[in-house]
């Protein structure tokens, strides 16, 4: 397909009068078309659950979560890996981006650097991909060298390649072992894929991220448990946490926090099974870490 017929580049009929709006209308214009991306999303919720269920086994084992891409998409990408990290605890060991170009393509527009399969293919040999490892790559056209080449790499290496864009029978939807490819149709501003294609990608990343972290053990009920208490703000977060959770005083809590060795799951099984710190430790390393699993299987223990 040709880049000049693509969908993400046509022309939208519904905004071809944008520029002689009244600021009032202008707006109203993008919030309707951004209305349109919630729904195209939608449509692909099956496609991003079978994705969150074969990555997040491959997490659980130690494997990582690495997001590639170009441009506006490789950027999001960054984002969702940097994001997660303190949400959940994780370290940049386990979650990443890679933008073709590097960091400095971050804040700056490279030349050339989205044409180079060649490129793709050094970066993600760089970071010694295993079969455990997780591949998100996004590119609005579904055709960006870089992107395609990376995700081509990635499955010669045996990890699992999850393909966003914002076409159906793009080359990285074909390629991918998991395509997810919500159509947003025309942007407001003819190929500005900033905008709807920009946003249909941040939220299917969010989606798959908190999918996958979730399954992984990181939340407990809709908490996020894996926050490290290393000040005064951490540490009252933590004890809030674990009195939420477990329905108890934060005096209550911030004693288990002791007991537990700041530790916020261990201090959550402990409240929640009543038992030692032995016994918690002992649940969660029966289940992973999943405190969700480590608190039902001590209640299966209690009633058998």
């Amino acid at each position: 397909m040709q880049f000049d017929d693509l969908l993400t580049e046509q022309r939208n009929h519904r905004s071809t009068h944008i520029d002689r709006e009244s600021t009032l209308e202008m707006v109203s214009t993008i919030n309707r078309e951004d209305h349109r991306v919630a729904r195209a999303v939608q449509k692909q919720l099956p496609q991003i659950a079978a994705a969150i269920d074969a990555a997040y086994p491959k997490f659980d084992r130690g494997g990582r979560l690495i997001y590639v891409g170009a441009g506006t998409s490789g950027r999001l990408g960054v984002i969702d890996a940097t994001e997660l990290q303190p949400t959940y605890g994780l370290t940049s060991q386990q979650t990443f981006g890679l933008i073709a170009g590097g960091n400095q393509a971050l804040t700056k527009t490279l030349p050339s650097v989205e044409d180079s399969p060649e490129l793709a293919q050094d970066d993600l040999a760089a970071v010694q991909l295993t079969e455990n490892d997780v591949v998100v790559a996004s590119a609005a056209s579904g055709q960006t060298p870089y992107t395609v080449a990376a995700l081509k790499f990635a499955q010669e290496q045996g990890a699992i390649g999850i393909g966003f864009s914002c076409i159906e029978d793009s080359p990285l939807a074909e390629l991918a072992n998991y395509p997810i490819t919500p159509v947003v149709g025309p942007e407001v501003i003819t190929g500005a894929t900033l905008l709807k294609a920009g946003t249909a990608e941040k939220m299917v990343l969010n989606m798959l991220s908190t999918g996958i972290m979730v399954k992984s053990g990181k939340v407990y009920q809709n908490l996020m448990i894996n926050v490290v208490p290393t000040n005064g703000k951490t540490f009252e977060r933590a004890k809030k946490i674990i009195a939420e959770a477990t329905q108890t005083s934060t005096l209550a809590a911030e004693r288990a926090l002791d007991r537990a060795g700041n530790n916020v799951p261990l201090a959550i099984v402990l409240i929640e099974t009543k038992g030692t710190i032995a016994e918690a430790k002992k649940l969660l390393d029966a289940t992973g870490g999943h405190v969700s699993q480590a608190v039902k299987l001590s209640d299966d223990g209690q009633r058998a």
